[in-house]
């Protein structure tokens, strides 16, 4: 199956089983397994923010440990919530500041997650042992699942 069809699947199941209602946490949990199934990614997770004291800190998330607290505009994470954008890293070894959480990560995506008021409460990360996983198609599709959470 190609990356397509696996998100159009994807898609479908968060649809199901994501309900607006639910706690963010919940719906959190469930979305990064669903990724995770769908992908098989070295970790797939995300991270809350955390305004008071300027970082964020480690959420729902599946695969191997991860670090607990990323400073804003630190590392792949913190950079695209102080940025607002997806940052889509074909390389982190490249990536000035990048936190290697894990030895094995070698590209990495991040998604800023908003509220209602387009600020960042969250972010979704996910990490790949392949150099230059992550395409528009990803961004797109991420992007969307996001959205799902709010």
């Amino acid at each position: 199956m190609d990356k397509k069809d696996k998100y159009h699947q994807l898609i479908n199941m968060a649809n199901s089983v994501i309900i607006a209602k639910d706690p963010l946490v919940s719906k959190m949990a469930n979305l990064s397994s669903l990724i995770q199934e769908y992908f098989n990614h070295l970790w797939v997770g995300f991270y809350f923010v955390d305004k008071n004291k300027n970082e964020l800190y480690l959420g729902p998330f599946q695969g191997a440990l991860a670090c607990t607290k990323i400073q804003y505009g630190k590392g792949v994470c913190g950079t695209a919530w102080a940025k607002n954008v997806i940052l889509n890293v074909e390389d982190v070894h490249d990536f000035d500041g990048h936190i290697a959480c894990s030895t094995h990560s070698n590209s990495e995506i991040v998604v800023p997650i908003l509220d209602k008021d387009h600020e960042v409460i969250a972010v979704l990360d996910i990490d790949s042992i392949n150099f230059n996983q992550f395409e528009n198609i990803d961004e797109e599709n991420l992007q969307y699942l996001c959205t799902l959470l709010m």
